[in-house]
């Protein structure tokens, strides 16, 4: 089947560069037990992200295909060519047809994967999501951290370059995905009990996940508001956008940012001090961890998969199931923060 698919300011946002094991993800303290199968079977997960192509996504293929090496499970990651929601349903509607053992996805739009999700769950596929924490039809949603206190976390950081006054404006890659709104309103909560002389000026921009339309919709915003002072950013290519549109327009110091970002995306703005601050959790360990999930599911160790599971993965040590009457939410605590002085620690 392989062969088929393959294709600053706050220290404690801060945290140390994680060590590599034989891949870019340290797996040294995962129990070996947690992914081997009982009977010795080796399970077909395909992992189902947003875009193909882009350098998150290549980094969580990175994650994907590490865990197929180390536990010999037929891992692999697909995604549409642009951020489609009917073409993602397409895909998973392909893979059900094709009797793959698990999904692993990170939808585009919730509301439009539920029904073929539901579908995959009646044919005995396991299906385990991440940045969908509303998702109904999933045996398991796995989200690196609370998505309200790290949207906090980028406002605290904004709201401190623009001096806590000033015009701000935040975008999501769409307006149905939900970790990233979620993130926004962490965002805008912080704002309006920190900062009261911030102001939101428009509606969220919804940009596809794409950093030239994050650069036009940022661009037609500025024209509007020639005295924008801000940009919270939710989509991680906001930050080649508006890093490009701040240089270009000579708005260094005028003009600020901090939002989901790479290294490998962001970071000449960052060296340049065109942008001030990325935040973001490693793809490839959260791809890892989701195709752990799906075998523990498949294998049923569902009792295991609980509050203070320790996947012995960096950022998923200790989840947690913050909300009560969904005990397959499981949140871990991945998050990182990057500035001009430490972004040399990361390669990705």
């Amino acid at each position: 089947m392989k062969s088929l698919f393959s294709s600053i300011l706050v220290a404690a946002a801060l945290v140390a560069a994680p060590a590599l094991a034989e891949g870019p993800v340290d797996t040294s303290q995962v129990r070996k037990d947690i992914y081997k199968s009982a009977t010795g079977k080796e399970y077909s997960i395909a992992t189902v992200v947003k875009v193909d192509g882009i350098a998150w996504f290549d980094r969580m293929r990175d994650g994907v295909k590490q865990f197929g090496e180390e536990t010999g499970h037929d891992t692999w990651m697909l995604g549409p060519s642009q951020a489609d929601a009917a073409a993602q349903v397409q895909i998973v509607e392909n893979l059900i047809a094709q009797g793959v053992d698990a999904i692993a996805i990170v939808p585009f739009s919730v509301e439009a994967v539920e029904p073929v999700l539901k579908k995959a769950r009646d044919r005995g596929i396991v299906v385990v999501a991440h940045e969908a924490s509303n998702l109904k039809n999933a045996d398991y949603v796995l989200e690196a951290f609370d998505n309200h206190a790290y949207g906090a976390k980028l406002m605290e950081v904004l709201g401190g370059y623009m001096g806590g006054e000033g015009k701000y404006v935040a975008t999501v890659g769409s307006l149905t995905s939900k970790s990233q709104n979620e993130w926004i309103d962490g965002a805008i909560d912080y704002q309006k009990a920190n900062f009261p002389k911030m102001e939101l000026v428009t509606k969220r921009l919804e940009t596809y996940d794409d950093a030239n339309t994050d650069y036009n919709k940022l661009k037609e915003t500025l024209t509007t508001y020639p005295d924008l002072k801000g940009i919270v950013g939710g989509p991680m290519p906001t930050s080649a956008g508006a890093g490009r549109l701040i240089a270009e327009r000579g708005l260094k110091d005028k003009l600020f940012f901090a939002g989901t970002g790479l290294v490998s995306v962001a970071g000449e703005y960052l060296a340049n001090d065109d942008i001030q601050y990325i935040q973001f959790w490693d793809p490839a360990v959260a791809g890892y961890a989701m195709n752990v999930i799906a075998v523990m599911a498949l294998e049923k160790k569902d009792a295991e998969i609980k509050a203070g599971l320790n996947l012995g993965l960096p950022g998923y040590t200790d989840l947690i199931t913050p909300v009560k009457d969904q005990p397959n939410l499981l949140y871990g605590a991945g998050w990182v923060g990057v500035t001009k002085e430490n972004m040399d620690k990361y390669n990705f």
